[in-house]
């Protein structure tokens, strides 16, 4: 059997697990999801991660505190017998695998592989080395991406995956699996014949593993792009005895190891993550052919359980065909209407045990959870606080909920979380906004399931795809977002959702936030806000459109199918 092996830094597959950090994780997660579903024989490597992420906790000034995130590995996964090892820094580290099964509508099991460095015969150094996702420094962070890439190859190979037909790369910190596929080819070569193994991975032989690699790039951020000194990758990278010595110079221009770079240059299909995304990425990387695939949601796993009861009922069989989902638009709006009331019930009543703020399930509700960054602009919507609050006045009553972790070293993010505390402090009387801690699936569910609008405010051309407003657009809830990542594609302006801005085609970076600000509060005020509490029946047919036209289609079924078709057996 051909097998497609899938690495990827992160996957969100459950709560309890804590494996993820955000969009890229949960989105490996629905690929695996996705592909059990539709039988694809793929296999994912990814790292264990002991420690998790971190666990988010906010004081009452909005600070963010962070704390380890243990999650019991022996009651969720199940240890494997083959171990293998990997060189850091001269030292032989061996490694474990630990499994997790995927299972498909039908049964169809993928497997997933936890690499684990924690084993007694590792020095106490080496031992953490998969406890902290995307913790640590340069080094530690080398140290990750040589056991994700390498480590993972060689244990595909030991539980018996020879027949791998295509390698695919979820974000570039598996590039290093590249430099591993060619030096099996230059192990087999010295084996024929007979030369010094140091010498036998030529530029030749590296790009034999073209063929072989998918790469798919995630963000525009340059943070999104790791790259290492020389230094530092001749001190930890030490596994292959100057066997590369030839390909380095071309693999290593200005003496940094660039592994974007690296993933790009030796994959036979590169791809961004939305339409936009593909220009912006073939803009950053013109040398390159680059394709696009635009991302998806597991259905079935984004569906609140009001939603997908209501689609057993009424278009049976949408599980196993996720386009079957256009015929939402036979299901009654009152239908829609009163399966997404159950799904916000539930969110406020969750919301209010949280927070004690009182939150009414009869109040328009603005959701926005994500990353917390500064580029995702998530103060965007208090641009204007006296503006905002005359709309409440003049149009309704409004109450919004926010969630979102910032990395630990970015301040910026902090920032924004502090920034949002300090204006739901200043609003109390007039706007209930609430900032709930420890953003997750499980919280994302609520969420995505249970507002009455999905914003997403990032500054274009930034946001690469994004994928909780096709969550939201699952269960019936319309977005207003900037026409930057999927919602390029998917608004249909009053039928679909709103944007907020104008549509940047030139593809370049200038400060919208002023014109992005007004938009904002014109749609609330004028179109939005009264149509929910004057114009139900309205509101509900823009409902009913979000599922039918972009739950239909931004679904991870549609993108493991063009997958399929572009990439894995092309």
């Amino acid at each position: 059997m051909d097998y497609i092996a899938y690495f990827t830094m992160e996957i969100g597959l459950e709560e309890a697990m804590r494996t993820y950090s955000g969009g890229l994780g949960v989105l490996a997660g629905d690929t695996a999801r996705a592909a059990a579903d539709l039988e694809i024989p793929m296999i994912v490597v990814t790292l264990v991660y002991r420690q998790g992420y971190f666990r988010q906790r906010i004081d009452t000034a909005g600070t963010q505190i962070e704390e380890p995130a243990s999650w019991p590995v022996a009651d969720l996964l199940q240890k494997v017998e083959p171990h293998c090892s990997v060189e850091i820094e001269g030292r032989t580290v061996e490694l474990c695998a630990w499994k997790y099964d995927v299972k498909g509508v039908n049964g169809y099991r993928v497997p997933v592989y936890f690499l684990d460095s924690s084993l007694e015969k590792n020095s106490a150094q080496d031992r953490p080395l998969t406890d902290y996702l995307y913790g640590g420094d340069d080094r530690y962070r080398l140290c990750q991406e040589i056991i994700l890439g390498v480590g993972g190859v060689k244990m595909l190979r030991a539980l018996g995956y020879h027949d791998i037909k295509r390698f695919h790369m979820n974000e570039g910190h598996a590039a290093l699996l590249t430099l591993e596929l060619a030096y099996e080819l230059g192990v087999q070569a010295w084996n024929l014949a007979y030369e010094p193994v140091r010498q036998v991975v030529t530029p030749e032989l590296v790009h034999l593993v073209k063929p072989k690699c998918v790469f798919t790039t995630h963000t525009p951020v340059p943070a999104g792009h790791d790259k290492f000194s020389l230094d530092l990758v001749h001190r930890v990278l030490t596994g292959y005895h100057g066997a590369f010595v030839e390909t380095e110079k071309e693999f290593c221009p200005g003496g940094v190891l660039d592994m974007t770079s690296l993933a790009l240059d030796n994959s036979h299909y590169i791809n961004g993550v939305a339409k936009r995304h593909g220009k912006v990425t073939r803009q950053m990387f013109s040398e390159y052919k680059i394709d696009s695939i635009t991302n998806g949601v597991h259905a079935a796993t984004w569906a609140s359980r009001p939603i997908a009861e209501l689609f057993d009922r009424r278009i049976p069989g949408w599980r196993e065909d996720n386009s079957s989902l256009r015929y939402a638009l036979r299901i009654p709006k009152r239908e829609i209407w009163e399966a997404h009331r159950q799904a916000k019930q539930a969110l406020i009543e969750q919301v209010n045990a949280i927070s004690s703020i009182g939150m009414d399930p009869n109040v328009f509700t603005l959701g926005f959870a994500r990353r917390a960054a500064v580029y995702k602009r998530a103060d965007l919507l208090f641009s204007d606080v006296g503006r905002l609050t005359e709309i409440t006045a003049r149009s309704g009553p409004l109450q919004i909920i926010y969630a979102g972790k910032a990395h630990p070293h970015d301040q910026g993010g902090k920032d924004l979380i502090k920034r949002i505390f300090q204006i739901k402090e200043m609003l109390k009387d007039k706007i209930r906004i609430v900032y709930l801690e420890e953003y997750g699936i499980s919280l994302a569910k609520g969420l995505t399931a249970g507002v009455d609008l999905w914003l997403n405010t990032p500054q274009p051309p930034l946001e690469a795809s994004g994928t909780s407003g096709m969550k939201a657009a699952l269960n019936g809830v319309p977005s207003l977002s900037v026409l930057d990542g999927w919602w390029v594609e998917g608004c249909i302006e009053g039928v679909t959702g709103w944007a907020v801005g104008m549509d940047d085609s030139a593809l370049e970076y200038h400060d919208t936030r002023a014109e992005d600000a007004q938009s904002l509060y014109n749609k609330l005020e004028m179109i939005i806000i009264p149509m929910f509490y004057g114009e139900g029946e309205k509101y509900a047919d823009v409902m009913r459109n979000a599922i039918a036209l972009n739950g239909s289609f931004f679904n991870a079924e549609r993108m493991l199918n063009q997958y399929v078709a572009k990439a894995y057996f092309k």
